[in-house]
């Protein structure tokens, strides 16, 4: 099975790019966009300047608790710059999305409670959310993680879109959205229901 196959088995279709997305991407975007792959695992990365995004993580079944997934973001921590990665809200019906955020959180990397990520997907018409997690060595603020993110999603996933799907994604400002009062606003939310009950 190739690494595309691997990874197609694993995410869910309105997740996934095209392969020839992916690979107009390792073709084009080279200096960026990257894949480290053995038998038992596929790593889908850009690395920029100021931060690394983690696109896809396959570890194979037979290679899962035998630290494959730790090396892989030690790898990329000792780049020594903020990771950000999407990862889907836990659904209760499928162990796995619990088991991937219960990973992340073991390996020190925190919720961005104020970024907004909605997209559509172009495979299935559908509205995806997705939550973000970042790892900074610096302790980046959520609104510098937010910048790092728009600018992977022009990069990266909206990438000669058009050419590639037929169609284009949206634009980042209708995907990507920062709420900026949202811890104020949610004590208050808190306060009112607690005046309340």
């Amino acid at each position: 099975m190739n690494w595309y196959d691997k990874l197609s088995k694993y995410f869910p279709v309105e997740e996934m790019k095209s392969k020839a997305h992916m690979e107009m991407l390792l073709d084009e975007k080279g200096d960026v966009y990257h894949k480290d792959e053995s038998s038992l695992h596929v790593l889908m990365f850009a690395e920029f300047d100021s931060f690394v995004f983690i696109d896809y993580v396959w570890v194979s079944p037979d290679a899962r608790g035998q630290g494959t997934g730790h090396k892989l973001m030690e790898k990329l921590k000792n780049k020594n710059k903020p990771i950000i990665l999407e990862v889907e809200p836990v659904d209760y019906d499928d162990s796995d999305s619990e088991k991937r955020l219960h990973f992340y959180h073991r390996e020190g990397f925190a919720h961005a409670q104020k970024i907004d990520y909605n997209r559509r997907s172009l495979a299935t018409n559908e509205d995806t959310a997705m939550e973000i997690l970042y790892w900074s060595p610096t302790d980046d603020s959520e609104e510098v993680i937010f910048q790092k993110m728009k600018k992977m999603y022009e990069d990266i996933h909206t990438y000669k879109d058009k050419e590639i799907y037929g169609k284009s994604y949206q634009s980042v400002d209708e995907v990507l959205t920062y709420e900026k009062d949202r811890d104020s606003k949610d004590i208050l939310e808190g306060i009112h229901t607690t005046e309340k009950s």
